[in-house]
């Protein structure tokens, strides 16, 4: 299927940009119900997600000969892989919910529709996108994530950590067990938790000090993304490429 230049170019401009990373060379933004759906388990025609993911890599590539893109299975884990560029193409990894990589030119993507986005930058191009569910907050991603880049000599207190759009603290509840897992605090009845804000405890845990989230929720503003709790099989993208 052929994608026009005109239709792939639209993918960001009709997508919740993330603030302040574009200071780095970097492209960081959530998809929407306006793009359409990344996901694979609809009705709708593979052909027309495929293509919805072709204008995207198109978008990403920019005019350039080749094209490095990771995606993976997203099994609400703590795993985040780390792609180095000595390949080319589509990568699909297995039982991850994060990417990052040190290098531009190397875009990354997870799929979201009530998780949380959480976008990391640093100042040199490196970058991590993680999908932080329930699970993944609990298991700490942000900090799995934090702590990769630590290990390269990138200090935390030089990254900027993004939430992105996700259901927010007044409609998600949970069951007193994931509250007390997520807190520490067993409630004894069904809680709201506000995951964003505990993963921005998480990062300034670790040391990072520029923490942003977006105001946009995928319950309450489910005219514009799609919500698993709104009852939507349709997923929507959270996106990052540092421009080489």
């Amino acid at each position: 299927m052929s994608v026009s230049v005109e239709s792939a170019a639209s993918i960001a401009a009709r997508s919740e940009m993330v603030p302040g990373f574009a200071d780095f060379g970097i492209r960081a933004f959530t998809t929407t119900r306006e793009v359409g759906s990344f996901g694979t388990q609809t009705d709708e025609p593979v052909r027309e997600v495929m293509g919805r993911w072709s204008a995207l890599r198109a978008e990403l590539r920019n005019g350039a000969e080749h094209e490095r893109f990771a995606t993976a299975t997203q099994v609400h884990g703590a795993t985040v892989l780390l792609h180095e560029p000595a390949w080319f193409g589509w990568l699909r990894g297995e039982a991850a919910d994060g990417h990052a990589t040190l290098d531009r030119g190397t875009g990354i993507a997870v799929t979201i529709a009530d998780c949380v986005p959480v976008f990391i930058a640093h100042p040199s191009g490196a970058i991590a996108v993680l999908h932080s569910g329930w699970r993944g907050t609990a298991a700490r991603i942000v900090e799995c994530g934090i702590a990769l880049f630590a290990s390269r000599g990138l200090k935390p207190r030089d990254l900027r950590v993004h939430t992105g759009p996700a259901i927010c603290g007044n409609c998600y509840e949970v069951s007193a067990d994931v509250y007390a897992q997520l807190t520490g605090a067993d409630p004894g009845v069904p809680t709201p938790v506000d995951l964003r804000a505990l993963i921005a405890d998480h990062a300034y845990a670790a040391g990072v000090r520029d923490i942003t989230s977006s105001s946009s929720c995928t319950r309450c503003d489910n005219d514009r993304f799609y919500s698993y709790r709104a009852g939507d099989d349709g997923r929507q993208l959270a996106v990052m490429i540092a421009d080489a």
